[in-house]
Parts: C-alpha cells; structure tokens; sequence
C-alpha cells in the first residue's frame, strides 16, 4: 500500500484540563507518530469541510452535506438542507442544543407531517427517512450560511443560527418550528414517559448536486455515518470501524479497471473522542485513546517501519486550526526528534 490518512478530530485537549486527564496515560506509539513526523498547523476547517475537500466536492463556507446524506438515504434529487430533530434546553443565558435524540421512525414520521401541514405553501417539504436524520426541500437554495450539527452540540445555538442575506427570514422559521415542536402532542407523551422533547431542528448543510465525487481512495474506515455517505457517493468500498486496523488486501482487479486513481490510499477517520467530549465523559475519552493506541497506533507505527506503508498522514481537528503530520518510514528513524507526551500539544 502506498499511503494511509488518518484523520482524528478532538485528539488535543484545552489547556485547562490536559494535563489532569492525560495525566500517566501512555501512548508511546502514538506520542511517535506525532513526535517523528513533520508537522504543519493549517486553517481549521470543520470535519465536514474536510470530507468534501478529500472527495473533490465544490465546497465554499457552507458544506454541501444535505444532497449526499439524502442520496445515501434513498431521497432524489432537489436542493435540500438537513433539518436535524434536537432538543433546546434553557440553561440561565445560553439556548443548548442536545442531538442524537431517541425517537422512533412513527414519531419523526408525525412530526414532519405537522411541520408540512405548517409550511403548506411556503415552498418547503420535511422528510424523516431516518429518524434522526430530517430533510427539507426547497424550490432553491436560500441565501444563508449555517453551521454544521456537529459545530454547535453543547453550545448556545443564538451565537449559531443562520446569518446571509436571507437570514431574518430563516430565523422566523426556526422561531416557528420551535413554538410548533413545543405543542405537539407527541412531546407530552415523551415526557410523561421522562424522554426528552423534540423541540426544534437545526437547519444546516444546503446543496443540490454532488456533481461525481473523486475516488480518491481503495478503501474507507469510519465509525462515522458521513463518512460512509461519501464513500457511497464516490463509489468507494466502506468498512465500519473494528478494533484493530486492517490494511487492504491487493485487489484482484487493476486500478485502471475499476476506475481508481488513489495508488493505493486507505482513509480511516475515527470520531470516537469527539463522541466522549460531547457527552461530557472524559473516563470514556481516555478509554478510547488507549484502545486506539493497541489497535492503530501501534499497528500503523510498525507498518510504517517494516515499510508495509510508504507514507502516513495524519490531520488532527480542534480548537481554531488543524496539525497535519506527515511521515515516511524514514522518519521512524529519526530517534532525535523528541516524542512529546499528550498533554504538550494542549488548546490554549
């Protein structure tokens, strides 16, 4: 195989609690791949971005995520954004917004027919084709900027909402989707039975067209569902996330013959620790970590040493940039270049 990318979002901790939390937590050969490799620190961009970058997508502020989500879902073709069913809790001066919620397909189902019934009109259908992925179709794409799900759970959703020239108008929306969710009958059955809410959805991911992604590599591994949506839309092969890392096996066929123009690249992208951070489970966070040393750091260290691999990168998302770490098996070579425990590479 000639090369691996590994992509890691929220590796780094904040300074404020690194320390603590990575404190005797050994790592030692993912602390070599970090600490080995030539490092350059890039604009951040959210994992969203990033995905469109690999895959050849026309990516601008605003990921086109909404028409490959609804493709891998079995919607056709139109302008689509994501409209996400989250619940929005008021905590003293901030909105939160809490994703991932558990609702049956009965439930999303209702509740999209409620919001139709609404927007009759206005140029707007909800679909459910999951239940926790919810669709709008638009006429034409609006003229807004929005922010991925995966960017505001957590956080105070007014600093997040849609901002453009259509803005006001998109606002009122949500404002409307909200005061509708609130009422619905279905919330007061989730609550007497102590489920949260649905009560609002988070608009975001506006597209039309994916256009034809690149197949820009052999194989894709993921614990990530978008992931495996552009692998789909690319027509790339899809492994969901095992314990420990397989390389691909040389394929029967030429690459030519199955239309590829990777030379041989493997992408693993592995969210495990943004899971942790969001639900606030650092014992979990660390779990993970020491889980995906046994099972890839130190796998994918020994395949760049035997030369199994010709060249890892690794990018690794947090805080306001990106560490890309390049590595070739030369560089494991290079016992001079210190490795550096976890918790030096802190967020300040």
């Amino acid at each position: 195989m000639k090369s691996v990318r590994l992509v890691i979002p929220d590796l780094f901790l904040p300074k404020d609690f690194a320390a603590e939390v990575c404190a005797e937590l050994r790592l030692p050969a993912l602390e070599k791949l970090l600490g080995r490799g030539r490092s350059e620190i890039l604009e951040s961009v959210p994992l969203e971005n990033l995905l469109c970058e690999m895959f050849g997508m026309s990516c601008q502020a605003d990921a086109p995520i909404a028409p490959v989500s609804a493709a891998f879902d079995g919607l056709g073709a139109g302008c689509w954004l994501r409209a996400d069913p989250v619940h929005l809790r008021l905590q003293r001066d901030q909105m939160l917004l809490l994703p991932n919620m558990e609702i049956s397909a009965d439930e999303a189902g209702q509740m999209c027919a409620s919001l139709n019934i609404h927007f009759a009109g206005q140029g707007m259908e909800f679909f459910a084709p999951h239940p926790q992925r919810w669709y709008v179709r638009l006429g034409t794409l609006p003229g807004i900027h929005t922010r991925p799900l995966s960017q505001v759970i957590g956080g105070d959703v007014r600093g997040a909402l849609p901002t453009g020239e259509e803005a006001a108008r998109w606002h009122q929306v949500f404002n409307e989707i909200q005061m509708l969710l609130f009422a619905h009958p279905l919330n007061e059955s989730r609550d007497a039975r102590g489920a949260l809410p649905i009560n609002s959805v988070w608009l975001w991911g506006g597209g039309s067209v994916t256009g034809l992604l690149q197949k820009s590599y052999d194989k894709v591994s993921s614990d990530e569902v978008l992931v495996e949506m552009f692998a789909a839309a690319a027509g790339v092969p899809f492994a969901a996330w095992s314990e420990q890392w397989q390389a691909p096996l040389t394929p029967a066929l030429s690459r030519k013959e199955r239309g590829l123009s990777s030379e041989g690249k493997q992408l693993l992208v592995w969210t495990g620790l943004r899971s942790a951070l969001q639900s606030g489970d650092l014992a979990a966070w660390r779990t993970a970590l020491q889980d995906f040393e046994s099972g890839y750091g130190r796998p994918l260290w020994q395949a760049l040493r035997s030369g199994k691999i010709a060249r890892l990168q690794i990018d690794i998302l947090g805080g306001d940039s990106i560490r890309r770490v390049l590595l070739t098996r030369g560089d494991t070579r290079t016992f001079w270049r210190r490795a550096r425990r976890l918790a030096e590479y802190s967020l300040t």
